[in-house]
């Protein structure tokens, strides 16, 4: 059996966390990130017949039964994880009847996935639907992005225009967009489900007034992604306060679509 430590995915998924913490996104605890593993990818490094011990999902999760996941750890902080992945982290398999997560690896000082893992799950569930090589779910809190929700309209349509027109790269990374939920209390199902109904139509949710979840097929992808949109938003904040004398207009935005060869979220810009 191999180290799991020498793992590749451990390895990306670890320096994915630490980039977050360094870029000011994830303060003390804040954020979490899930990655979808195949059984081929776990074996080499685990006895899948060893589990260490079982958790309530919260939620039927079915869906996912027998599917195997790496998730950070509630009251984990980012900065630690890199050096110290077996107490930071778990990797866990949905269990048949998708109830339960049955324990790998990881959690060793008696810790448990994060609060938001329902969330994850169901952002999991929501994005295979659409597009089934979703692997990642990441939510964290990146600056700008948050300043941004306090002082734009928080409307589906709008929050995404803005934020297309803050950078030539925006439509064409996020051509789906962005979608916005008000303010809600985090970790519980109810802003899961919110969450999980928004990402059948793109793959950022906005969490008003504290964050972002961000989905795709790889954790560069998904780390590309939100720092893009957070880009975005630092432009927007900075600008914000000044007579705007230059904007990428609607036509050129159409042009660079066309130019790249993306189909964007139809309704923002038509």
């Amino acid at each position: 059996m191999k180290d799991i430590l020498s793992a590749s995915f451990l390895k990306a998924f670890s320096k994915v966390t630490s980039n977050m913490y360094r870029l000011g996104w994830d303060e003390r605890n804040g954020g979490n990130l899930s990655l979808l593993l195949e059984e081929e990818e776990v074996a080499p490094y685990l006895d899948l017949k060893d589990v260490k011990r079982r958790f309530f999902l919260g939620f039927d999760a079915q869906a996912l039964a027998g599917k195997y996941f790496l998730v950070t750890g509630t009251q984990k902080y980012f900065k630690n994880v890199e050096g110290d992945e077996e107490n930071n982290l778990g990797l866990f398999r949905i269990s048949a009847d998708g109830t339960e997560g049955e324990l790998l690896w990881g959690y060793a000082d008696g810790g448990r996935p994060t609060s938001e893992l329902p969330a994850h799950l169901m952002s999991h569930i929501a994005r295979r639907s659409v597009d089934p090589m979703n692997r990642v779910v990441m939510h964290t809190h990146p600056t700008n992005l948050l300043a941004m929700t306090y002082v734009h309209e928080l409307e589906t349509r709008q929050f995404t225009h803005t934020l297309w027109q803050m950078s030539t790269e925006c439509i064409v990374v996020f051509p789906d967009g962005v979608e916005v939920l008000p303010w809600m209390l985090c970790g519980t199902n109810e802003i899961g489900e919110a969450t999980a109904e928004r990402m059948k139509k793109a793959r950022v949710v906005v969490w008003s007034m504290h964050g972002i979840y961000g989905a795709g097929k790889t954790l560069d992808e998904t780390f590309g992604l939100v720092e893009t949109v957070e880009k975005a938003a630092t432009v927007y904040m900075l600008t914000a306060g000044l007579k705007r004398v230059n904007t990428i207009q609607d036509e050129e935005l159409k042009v660079l679509a066309n130019y790249f060869g993306v189909e964007y979220r139809k309704g923002i810009i038509d």
